[in-house]
């Protein structure tokens, strides 16, 4: 059969979402192994790592079985869950390539100000630094930080602010997340694509006469 047909159309949809419930998995996977091996304290961040990687994996599991059973009504609902997905992760994937420096010590200091202290100091220990950035409008919070920082660095003569550490490869690192983002949100626009045209296409060993 042609690779516009209905059974290719099928496996093409069932391999991707194979791939997808793979990707949520290893999300759920790699946040439970930093929880154990206490790279990351923060309930919060485990728990949304978690969260995305169950809502990946859920969403799969129903295009999965709609790709399987050929249900119209769980196709429809997973190209359209799918396609909102697509549009929230293309913007984010076009901000991260978008954003300068500046931005990025915006979004550090906002960040640094939700986080726990206990999340702080785990952050301080595992870069060896002290504080986030020593800047004018957040210099008594740095001060602050430093006091409690528990990193070694701290007993020798030269400690780098951790915003400083951040900043030297948060340009390449926003890179490449960005350039993630973008190719999965593309597998994500070709498998709408895909659940389109397969719900559209008619099952040869059905009754030629059912309307789909």
């Amino acid at each position: 059969m042609v690779c516009g047909g209905f059974t290719c159309s099928k496996n093409a949809l069932c391999s991707l979402n194979v791939v997808y419930m793979l990707v949520g998995l290893l999300l759920i996977g790699v946040a439970a192994w930093g929880k154990g091996f206490g790279l990351v304290s923060s309930i919060h961040i485990i728990g949304g790592v978690i969260a995305v990687g169950f809502f990946l994996l859920l969403i799969a599991i129903v295009g999965l079985i709609g790709a399987i059973h050929h249900h119209q009504v769980m196709l429809f609902f997973y190209m359209v869950i799918l396609f909102i997905v697509f549009l929230f992760q293309f913007g984010v994937s076009c901000s991260c390539l978008a954003m300068n420096r500046g931005q990025q010590e915006a979004l550090l200091n906002s960040a640094w100000r939700i986080l726990k202290n206990k999340t702080k100091t785990d952050l301080e220990t595992q870069l060896n630094c002290c504080g986030l950035l020593n800047v004018t409008n957040s210099r008594a919070q740095f001060e602050l930080d430093v006091q409690n920082c528990p990193a070694l660095c701290k007993k020798g003569s030269v400690c780098f602010s951790c915003g400083d550490k951040m900043l030297t490869h948060a340009t390449e690192a926003l890179k490449i997340l960005g350039g993630v983002g973008l190719f999965f949100s593309f597998t994500e626009i070709l498998g709408v694509w895909l659940a389109v045209r397969y719900r559209n296409q008619k099952d040869p060993r059905a009754n030629p006469s059912a309307f789909l």
